[in-house]
């Protein structure tokens, strides 16, 4: 998935196990990051990143959601354990993650695995993909993207 190319539609669970589907949320500037898994030291620093520049986000017209394979019930816990504001989606298959092409394969400990490469996507109100942040480094994230996001006003 690319700039400019139409963001797939999907319909996923949220952390309360509720469907949401993008296509519902068209006419609304969209955050969507892809992050590895829910309690590991990356994606909590790139979830409370984002946490912590939610006010920021919002009064800048983004709806955030973060997408991982991590199922409902996981998506709930580390909902809760830090607080985050924003809508946890679970893409236990992975189907998401291959629509938006964001399974790679990644070195983990020396061996070769295929994961979630940590990525983010813009998608504008007529559902394009305005932005893309590939290999995301998870501090200082959130800002990055609230930045670059005015941009595409």
């Amino acid at each position: 998935m690319d700039v400019n190319e139409k963001a797939p539609d999907f319909t996923l669970p949220d952390e309360n196990g509720e469907p949401v589907t993008l296509s519902a949320l068209k006419g609304k500037p969209i955050v969507l990051f892809f992050y590895p898994r829910a309690n590991t030291p990356g994606c909590t620093i790139e979830a409370c990143g984002f946490r912590d520049q939610y006010a920021k986000l919002i009064r800048a017209g983004l709806t955030v959601f973060g997408i991982s394979p991590d199922t409902s019930k996981a998506q709930k816990k580390f909902q809760e354990k830090y607080e985050l504001p924003y809508t946890l989606l679970a893409d236990a298959e992975k189907q998401v993650a291959k629509l938006f092409d964001v399974l790679k394969e990644k070195n983990m400990y020396g061996k070769k695995v295929i994961g979630i490469e940590r990525t983010t996507f813009l998608i504008a109100p007529d559902g394009t993909i305005a932005q893309v942040w590939r290999k995301v480094k998870p501090e200082g994230h959130a800002e990055q993207v609230l930045a670059e996001s005015k941009a595409h006003k």
